[in-house]
This record gives structure tokens, C-alpha cells and sequence, in this order.
């Protein structure tokens, strides 16, 4: 449900006990749709980004995190000692079994600190070496990185969007974190994925902890650019697929927006608007209102965004959904 709650300065996405215990009769747009939002301030925003979401609480595992500096680079070499991409595990001599593989359908940051510690009962704090990593995709580097920069106060977010640092000429599916840099007074957009050893081969050509907006691009900027006719849809899509064109872009766009409500879907799970055909060219308008609020992803888009998934069910997680999620990941 939604509940108000001072750290989100309005209402939280809270999932219920009737939620987790399977009861999810009524459905969130619903229950939003009686509620009155009201307007959030820059500093409340800072504070709903700065709590946990359902899949970005440490759990358990705080004291060890605690072990942490409060440092961004601090954060990103920790992320980066316990996952392994997997489509990149063979780049560091990983052979994956399809066990291993099934690691990358983990939602929740306890479910992964859980699994590294099946692996290796070493201090997660002390990393692991590529083979004895938690398998996962850019999804899970981001959804860890914005768990442990929250858990140490700092406001962060996990964005959906494409990248052209992969391979020229395309802008390929990919998740970056973004966290609030108050000495500058900006959100700063963080690749948690690429480590030493990937930018071997990738060659960036920038700060991976500063990454520029045109080298990544939000979904909603993605969205726009494709529209306005600056970007062709056709280099939009995911590596190794034959998932290319304006319907990743905007599959991408709902997740976007909803890693902007503190649910860190799986890159797969897409939903809603998302799922229904032909809503490219029937609902553009009311994309091209999406794409605005990923793009501006302020306070005001917040707020903006809450009332349109009040208003609209095809803009809503379901709520059998995220039951379904954390019923799954609950601990035995």
C-alpha cells in the first residue's frame, strides 16, 4: 500500500502483510487514487531516495555494510567484489552452470548478500574472486550500489536507460545509478558495472563515476530524442538480442519510472503500457508525457508521476507482482 511517511516527505510504496501473504484484492492504483498527494519539496525528495524501497533494504547484513566508508568509489569496489555480469563471466575466465545463471532472477539486495554468503562465508566486505560472485546483470551492480549508498544516508536512485560506451554506433540496455552530490548540488550518474578489467576493453573515455548525459541517456531523454527524429529507434535495444526499436525504448521508460517509485524491477519485467501492443503510436501522447518525467525526475515529475499511476492501471507495478516477488525471496 501506500502509507505517508515523514522520510518521503508524501507516500511510500509500502507493501502490506495482505500483500505479502498473497492477498492483493485491491490493487495499488486504486488505493493511491483516494489518497491526496501533496507537494514535495526538493529536501523531502532527497529524503524518500535517501530510505530503502522494497528491494534496496540491507537487512541483516547493516553491521557489515556499516564496515563501508560513506564513499561513492568505496561503494562501487564493494558492488563490484561480490557480482559478476553474466554475460560477461567468460571475460574473466567464469564458466557459468545454469544454476549459477538462475542467480540473475534475485530482486532484493538481502537476497543477494544472502546468496554471496552461501558462496563465500567470507565478510562481504572482503570481496570475492570472479567465480564465487553473485551472478547478475548491470540491474543488480545498480540496485546494490543504490542500497549501500542509502544505507550510509547518501539520497540515490537506480535509472533505466541506454548506453553508447558499449559498442560505437549503438546505445545499448543498460541501468547506471544516480546519486545527489550536495557540495555540487546535482543528481551524478555512477556506471556500477565496469570495473578495471571491463574498461580494458570497453575503453571509456570519461569518469565512471561521473558519467556524462550523452553517454548515457535516461529513458525518458531516449524516448524524446527518437521521437523529435535527433535518434534513430533502430540503434536502441539490448546486446546479443533481436530486441531492437521504440518498444525497448519504452520498456525501458516504464522500468525507468519505476526504479523512480523505489521498485528496481528485473530488466525483463515489464509491465503495464509496456506490454500492450501498439501503444507506441496509440498512446504517444501520453509517452511523450512519460518521457518528460524521467527526463526531468525532480520533485514536481515525482509528484506528477504519483498521480498518473493513481489515475491509470497500465502505469502501476502490479501489486501481484511485487507480492509475488517478495513471497518468493522471504526467507525460508
Amino acid at each position: 500500500m501506500y502509507e505517508q511517511r515523514p522520510e518521503c516527505g508524501a507516500f511510500c510504496f509500502v507493501p502490506s502483510i495482505e500483500m505479502v501473504t498473497g492477498d492483493v484484492s485491491i490493487l495499488l492504483p486504486f488505493v493511491v487514487k483516494r489518497l491526496t498527494l501533496r507537494p514535495m519539496a526538493h529536501d523531502e525528495l532527497l529524503a524518500y531516495y535517501t530510505s530503502p524501497g522494497q528491494f534496496t533494504s540491507v537487512g541483516a547484513f547493516a553491521d557489515q555494510i556499516d564496515a563501508l566508508p560513506a564513499d561513492v568509489a568505496a561503494i562501487v569496489k564493494f558492488v563490484q567484489g561480490l557480482l559478476i555480469h553474466e554475460a560477461l563471466a567468460p571475460a574473466y575466465g567464469v564458466m557459468l552452470s545454469a544454476e549459477r545463471r538462475a542467480e540473475k532472477q534475485l530482486h532484493g539486495t538481502v537476497a543477494m548478500l544472502a546468496c554471496a554468503s552461501r558462496i563465500d562465508d567470507a565478510p562481504l566486505v572482503a570481496g570475492r574472486p570472479p567465480a564465487r560472485r553473485v551472478v547478475g546483470v548491470c540491474r543488480h551492480f545498480v540496485t546494490l550500489f543504490v542500497a549501500g549508498l542509502r544505507h550510509k544516508g547518501i539520497p540515490a536512485r537506480a535509472r533505466v536507460g541506454f548506453a553508447n560506451y558499449f559498442q560505437a554506433g549503438k546505445n545499448l540496455d543498460h541501468w547506471v545509478g544516480e546519486y545527489w552530490n550536495a557540495g555540487e548540488r546535482r543528481w551524478i550518474l555512477v556506471d556500477a558495472q565496469v570495473d578495471e578489467h571491463q574498461a580494458k576493453f570497453y575503453k571509456p573515455d570519461f569518469d565512471l563515476l561521473d558519467v556524462p548525459r550523452d553517454r548515457f541517456r535516461v529513458a525518458g531523454d531516449a524516448w524524446s530524442s527518437c521521437r523529435s527524429g535527433g535518434a534513430d529507434p533502430m540503434t536502441f535495444g539490448v546486446d546479443g538480442t533481436d530486441n531492437w526499436g521504440i518498444v525497448e525504448v519504452l520498456g525501458d521508460l516504464l522500468l525507468d519510472l519505476a526504479a523512480l517509485q523505489k521498485i528496481e524491477l528485473l530488466p525483463w519485467g515489464w509491465y503495464g503500457l509496456a506490454e500492450v501492443e501498439g501503444a507506441c503510436e496509440a498512446e504517444a501522447p501520453l509517452i511523450d508525457r512519460l518521457a518528460g518525467l524521467s527526463s526531468a525526475a525532480d520533485a514536481d515529475a515525482l509528484e506528477e508521476l504519483r498521480r498518473m499511476v493513481a489515475g491509470d492501471a497500465r502505469l502501476a507495478v502490479p501489486a501481484e507482482t511485487l507480492a509475488a516477488i517478495v513471497a518468493a525471496e522471504r526467507p525460508s
